[in-house]
């Protein structure tokens, strides 16, 4: 009996929560994970089910959740680390919170980051990717998506694109080239009808201050999609809080 009520436990749970997020880190030996800091925002949570995202992988996954890669395997009866199919719901067992696992990647090339929305009012990278792939694109255009709090993921969860995993050229702004040059991030809301959350501001500083520092970008290479000359939308949106988001950068060490 039970056994019966925990199965409908999990149950329930799966059928309310879709996840997705990163891929595998361990091909490029040249990155660094920074370490979190009295600046980030903790991104805590409890959920317990997983849906697995494009190319990711369970070391990503165990490095999110602070949970080994042993235990999800035994708690999701996998018999090996690489069978993960897209889609798939993994629990995640015994979880206290959520990390910002931001690889990083020797390179010269990147001297611009890029802020968008999605100008929906859910969504999450595993979404992005399909509705970018219908357009045409091989796979989500944006280097990293900071979720809102729907479609299962947590407010303020940070999610890193196979295509900044691979260090390809982005899909995310034509305008200057900044597909070559600019780190494409993208927040999950439409920020001309509504505000960003306190939890995604703080996501979104705490990454621009990781690529910023490692990548010595300055502050005026830090623009919305809009700033870009030659770029005509408002992306990200009318109500993006730009003197706030400045002012916490700046106060960011």
């Amino acid at each position: 009996m039970a056994n019966k009520k925990f199965i409908k436990f999990i149950s329930l749970l799966a059928a309310t929560v879709l996840l997705s997020s990163c891929t595998t880190v361990t091909r490029f030996p040249a990155q660094r994970m920074p370490q979190p800091g009295k600046q980030i925002c903790s991104i805590m949570g409890s959920n317990i089910i997983h849906i697995v995202a494009p190319g990711e992988t369970l070391w990503h996954i165990s490095k999110v959740y602070g949970v080994s890669m042993k235990d999800i395997m035994r708690a999701n009866n996998l018999r090996a680390a690489a069978s993960l199919e897209k889609g798939r719901k993994l629990i995640i067992p015994s979880i206290g919170g959520v990390k910002a696992a931001v690889p990083l990647f020797s390179s010269n090339k990147w001297r611009y980051i890029i802020i968008h929305h999605s100008a929906t009012e859910a969504g999450n990278a595993y979404y992005l990717n399909i509705w970018h792939r219908q357009r045409g694109w091989n796979e989500i255009g944006y280097d990293f998506v900071i979720d809102n709090g729907t479609r299962g993921k947590m407010d303020g969860a940070i999610e890193v694109s196979p295509r900044w995993i691979n260090q390809e050229v982005g899909a995310h702004c034509r305008a200057a080239d900044m597909n070559y040059k600019g780190i494409g991030i993208c927040l999950v809301g439409n920020f001309s009808q509504e505000r960003v959350s306190e939890k995604e501001m703080n996501s979104l500083v705490y990454l621009v201050n990781v690529l910023k520092k490692y990548y010595g970008i300055p502050m005026n290479h830090v623009l919305g999609h809009g700033q870009v000359p030659g770029a005509r939308t408002e992306c990200p949106g009318k109500l993006f809080p730009w003197r706030e988001f400045r002012r916490k950068l700046e106060n960011c060490r």
